[in-house]
């Protein structure tokens, strides 16, 4: 997942893949305060579940951006994305992500 390196001092966020076959792959994100997904690119749509209420920094080609997730509010994003993701809050941040793998059939 990691294309850059991550900062020195921050945990990984912790992954969990659900399910992941021919159609979709639906991974539990788990970040501690601090924590980080490290620098990757999305190669597919992808749409996030925030299942916490949480404050992300996004930090991407362009600089860092902040974004609040809510809790139960869902968004779609487009293949393509390159960020690091890291919880900017105090307390655990969840979601779920769920990728659209490109399918013809």
């Amino acid at each position: 997942m990691n294309d850059k390196p991550s900062s020195d001092h921050r945990a990984p966020a912790n992954a969990r893949v659900q399910v992941d076959n021919d159609r979709v792959r639906v991974t539990e994100y788990r970040f501690a305060p601090g924590a980080e997904t490290g620098w990757h690119r999305h190669g597919w749509d992808y749409v996030v579940v925030p299942q916490t209420h949480g404050e992300l920094l996004l930090v991407g080609p362009a600089g860092e951006q902040s974004a609040t997730l809510v809790q139960g509010e869902s968004y779609y994003r487009q293949a393509g994305v390159e960020h690091n993701v890291i919880n900017a809050g105090n307390q655990e941040l969840i979601f779920i992500e769920i990728e659209m793998k490109a399918h013809v059939g």
